[in-house]
């Protein structure tokens, strides 16, 4: 999974850029490979489906030897294991609630790592995408929130989401920075010039 080129990633900037030149709000944009390892799951599923292979075994014939049996049971085991530890696998053992819950941590957390809740006017917005668990989120600041409310950042967030489903991440990216600049400029229109903080996308892999 490659998050996004030099180029791509100069073009988000730009569109933030040019967003700020009429609006007080300070946008910062991060985009994540994946919100956690999950180094659980694959053990998890391969140990689930290790402990049933002896019985579904037993159900169709007795006439099996328990030493070879054990084989069987330690070999699917690490089989699965290290089948599962793809990352291509290992999200689809997900279920979506447990997925979108680490995503969104990580994205709360990236909104006060990146000082978010610390600028000026409290103008703050964060646009964050994890792409392994398709989860796109707006995060904003009371500066904000208090003339656009949160609803209204869901169509743009779900238009987003669908290019992440598909691989356009990028055209995702400059699509919702141009619709939220269009809300920022009515709800908190440019007052001075200012860059309190970077415009450059935040990679996290």
């Amino acid at each position: 999974m490659t998050l996004l080129s030099d180029n791509e990633r100069k073009q988000v900037a730009e569109a933030i850029t040019a967003v700020e030149r009429n609006t007080d709000a300070e946008l910062v944009t991060v985009l994540a490979e994946r919100a956690d390892d999950y180094a659980y799951i694959p053990l998890l599923w391969a140990g689930l489906v290790a402990l049933i292979l002896p019985g579904a075994l037993l159900f169709f014939t007795t006439a099996i030897d328990a030493r070879l049996l054990l084989l069987l049971q330690w070999g699917v085991f690490v089989a699965l294991a290290l089948a599962f530890r793809l990352p291509s696998v290992t999200t689809r053992l997900i279920p979506r609630p447990i997925r979108h819950w680490r995503a969104g941590n990580l994205a709360r957390r990236q909104f006060l790592e990146q000082n978010l809740h610390h600028t000026a006017d409290a103008t703050g917005m964060l646009i964050f995408v994890s792409e392994a668990e398709r989860y796109v989120e707006i995060i904003v600041d009371r500066g904000i929130s208090e003339h656009v409310p949160d609803e209204e950042w869901q169509a743009i967030v779900a238009a987003f989401t669908a290019r992440v489903r598909i691989g356009e991440t990028l055209t995702g990216f400059t699509e919702c920075i141009a619709a939220c600049g269009e809300k920022l400029a009515h709800a908190v229109p440019a007052t001075h010039e200012r860059n309190e903080l970077p415009n450059h996308l935040i990679v996290l892999d």
